[in-house]
């Protein structure tokens, strides 16, 4: 069993089990407890009361964090030469087509978020073994397959992100660092839980968000109240 050190113990302390907390709470108490010589990422775990192994309990989508994630999101445009520019000047970090399917086949994936456009698609199919389990592939749904590439680029950039639920029935996003004053770090997680009330499958009755837990990289994880959530 690894030993708990001194730094962990003091953190531990920090939080009362005994009750659930707000968000505002929550996020000011994840700076309070923060010892790492590293700027840590903050990340919410949200329990829902589906079962994703139904297509009609599906919980998927994507939000633009209003404070960013503070993480520097390297973005892949597999496009055409006519919409190359147009990915450069919008920020994309890898511009360009058959180069990097050709980089991709060989296993190369050092990006966060890959956009697309609607014809390039079907040459991205054989590679679905290689993007899905790193859910890297491209999805309409997400904004990651679009003319308008330039927008999906600079969204991406300012923070959007996709999510979705696991086999488990679990929610998993990081929505800043620690190094974000309290107040965005519980902007950005009201956010998030706002868009997956907004997504709640119509066959779910009663209870639909179980618990929620927000930590950072080092911390415990912190309870918040699931009827307070808005705070």
């Amino acid at each position: 069993m690894a030993k708990i050190t001194k730094k962990q113990k003091e953190a531990q302390s920090k939080v009362d089990e005994s009750r659930t907390y707000s968000v505002a709470d929550a996020s000011a108490l994840l700076k309070d407890m923060a010892y790492a010589n590293f700027d840590e990422s903050v990340d919410l775990a949200v329990r829902l009361n589906v079962d994703p192994r139904k297509a009609n309990q599906m919980v998927r989508g994507v939000v633009k964090l209003p404070h960013g994630t503070g993480k520097d999101v390297k973005v892949l445009a597999l496009v055409t030469p006519d919409k190359a520019k147009e990915a450069e000047d919008a920020g994309a970090d890898y511009v360009g087509l058959d180069e990097y399917l050709d980089k991709i086949k060989g296993g190369w994936t050092d990006v966060d978020v890959i956009v697309t456009m609607p014809s390039v698609m079907g040459k991205l199919g054989p590679l679905g073994r290689v993007l899905g389990p790193r859910g890297l592939m491209p999805n309409p749904k997400t904004g990651t397959v679009t003319m308008d590439i330039a927008k999906a680029v600079s969204e991406v950039k300012a923070g959007k992100i996709d999510f979705k639920v696991d086999k488990t029935g679990i929610v998993h996003a990081a929505v800043g660092k620690v190094s974000f004053d309290a107040e965005k770090i519980a902007g950005n997680a009201r956010e998030l839980l706002t868009t997956l009330v907004k997504l709640k499958p119509q066959v779910v009755k009663g209870i639909y968000i179980k618990s929620i837990y927000i930590a950072s990289t080092m911390s415990p994880s912190i309870e918040i109240d699931t009827k307070r959530f808005t705070e």
